[in-house]
Parts: C-alpha cells; sequence; structure tokens
C-alpha cells in the first residue's frame, strides 16, 4: 500500500500516524514532484485533486481528505472520504468569539494599552454589554459544528434557532430550510455561519442579509469565506449595519508560504472585526482523531471492506 500526503497540518502527528497504518505501509510526505508519486501511490491524503493530478494517478484508490471540506477536488473516478473531529474545537472558538465581541473586549484591550480605560465604570456613554446567556443565535448550517457550538451555548442559556438544507434541527426554538433564511435573521442577534460551500450557499448573504441582522449583530464565519459576500459585509461592518464579525475562513489563501492578503477588501483596518487565519479547528484533538479515520479507511481499503465517510464516488 502506497500512500501520499499533501496536507502539512498531519506533519505534528506524523510517527503516530505511522504506527497506525497497516504494515509494510509506504508513506511519502509532501512530495517535491507530486505526479511523479501519485504515479504509483494507492491513496492521496490532502486537500486538493485536480484533473491534472488524476491524470497522473492512474493507480488512485482513494482520495482522503483530513477534513470536511471536500470543494478542492475536482477529479472524478475515485472515491472521496472526508473525516471531521474539528467541531469541538471550532465550538470554543465561537464562544470565545462571541463573548469578546459581545462585550467589546478587544477594543477594550487595545484602549488600555493606550492607558484608556473603556468601560462603562469610567464613561457612561458606553452601554453596558449583555452576557452570552441573552444571545438569539442564528445557525447557518447545523451539522457537526452547529450541533457542538450549540451544547455549548445552550449551557450559557442563549436561545438557538437554525436554518438547514434539510429543515431539520434537534434542541432549538426552531429550524427551517434556506426560504426561512428571513425570519432567522430576523429573530437572531448572532449568526454563526458553518454550512458547507456550494452553488446554493455561495454568497448567501449579503447587504439585505446583513442589514436583517441589524446594529446588534454579530457575525461569525468559520464555514468558507465566500458565503457571506466580501463587500457587503465590509461595508456592513464599516457603517455599523452590523456591530461586530469573527471571520476564520476566507477569500484568498496562500499559495505557498505565509503571505498573502486575504480579501479583496482591508478588512484589517476595521475595530469591529476579529481576524484569525482559519485555526479555529487547528488543534491537536483535531488532527489526532482524524488520523484515526484515515488509518480506518486505509486498513478497510486494504482489507477490501467498507470505507467510511464516503462522500462522493
Amino acid at each position: 500500500m502506497r500512500v501520499v500526503v499533501t496536507d502539512p497540518n498531519l506533519l505534528p502527528l506524523r510517527d503516530e500516524f505511522e504506527d497506525l497504518l497497516p504494515k509494510a505501509t509506504e508513506v511519502t510526505w509532501l512530495p517535491a514532484d507530486l505526479l511523479d508519486a501519485l504515479r504509483t501511490a494507492d491513496v492521496l491524503v490532502g486537500p486538493v485533486f485536480t484533473q491534472e493530478l488524476a491524470g497522473a494517478a492512474q493507480q488512485l484508490r482513494l482520495v482522503q481528505v483530513a477534513g470536511a471540506g471536500t470543494d478542492r477536488i475536482e477529479a472524478s473516478g475515485v472515491p472521496v472520504a472526508n473525516t471531521y473531529h474539528h467541531e469541538d474545537s471550532i465550538a470554543e472558538y465561537i464562544v470565545w468569539a462571541l463573548i469578546g465581541l459581545r462585550r467589546d473586549l478587544p477594543a477594550a484591550d487595545a484602549a488600555l494599552r493606550r492607558n484608556q480605560w473603556r468601560s462603562n465604570v469610567y464613561d457612561p456613554a458606553i452601554p453596558q454589554p449583555d452576557t452570552l446567556g441573552s444571545a438569539r443565535v442564528g445557525f447557518l448550517g447545523f451539522g457537526h459544528i452547529g450541533r457542538a457550538t450549540w451544547r455549548l451555548l445552550e449551557a450559557f442559556g442563549a436561545q438557538g434557532q437554525a436554518v438547514t438544507a434539510s429543515g431539520k434541527a434537534d434542541g432549538l426554538s426552531w429550524a427551517g430550510d434556506v426560504s426561512q433564511l428571513d425570519r432567522l435573521l430576523d429573530e437572531s442577534d448572532t449568526l454563526v455561519v458553518s454550512a458547507p460551500l456550494t452553488g446554493t450557499t455561495r454568497g448567501i448573504i449579503g447587504a439585505a442579509e446583513l442589514e436583517r441582522l441589524g446594529p446588534d449583530g454579530v457575525l461569525v464565519n468559520v464555514a468558507r469565506g465566500p458565503l457571506v459576500q466580501q463587500q457587503p459585509l465590509y461595508d456592513a461592518l464599516q457603517n455599523r449595519t452590523i456591530r461586530a464579525a469573527a471571520l476564520d475562513v476566507w477569500y484568498s489563501y496562500p499559495a505557498t508560504g505565509d503571505q498573502t492578503a486575504p480579501a479583496d477588501v482591508p478588512f484589517g483596518e476595521l475595530d469591529n472585526v476579529l481576524l484569525t487565519p482559519h485555526l479555529s479547528g487547528i488543534t491537536r484533538q483535531t488532527f489526532r482523531g482524524r488520523i484515526e479515520d484515515i488509518a480506518a479507511n486505509i486498513h478497510a481499503l486494504a482489507n477490501g471492506n467498507e470505507l467510511r465517510n464516503v462522500v462522493r464516488l
């Protein structure tokens, strides 16, 4: 069994991953010549599979994504499987972001670094903030991430509702399909975007939707950047059409290295947005769970058993 790994997020668990694989498995990590490495590979573990790669990978039997998203898997004809385990880590991030933004903690931190005590105690013009327990949280998507986040937010006493592809979700005040999006925004002061990126969801949040979320609204996007239209989001933040946002997913990513602008608009110039480089799910616990799933699929492939989490054939 020959396995090619192109996902650098697995490198910190390299030894643990290889220990989980069938004996005599040959693993190539981050090959300099990927096309050549794929010519004899049985499994590709990585986030990207193009038509060019498929042309070289004539013996490939499985494309295993080390995460949930398969939007960069272009080629067909080979089973594609994904894995999760990021939901608890992302849920922690969402709770952290919501507490920080609803209580204006980033602004208070920045002000005190200038020796300004930014608090209602010292400036009565600053309103007293609300607790997370008073939040009315709308979920756009209620899969692994939504459910894990709701478990935490429910413990705080928040109210929750959701728009999902199925129109169903347990444990919330209500759930509906995408036709109920306007209602969701009207009845929420917090929007958690965690739906997959599809032709239907691309650009689903624009100027009209942000207007409905309103001036107390906080948006957190942990799905994919393009679900939210970037120019309308920038305008809504700049004009205080909504209160704040936490953005962990983007519109542009570095091709190499760690430098590139994440969007076409200067979100970094705004003081009411938290910017993070797609790190909400990046924890050791996330990737330990993922390597176990990936190794289990490689064992299944070797033994002729059914694969887990196959999302397309």
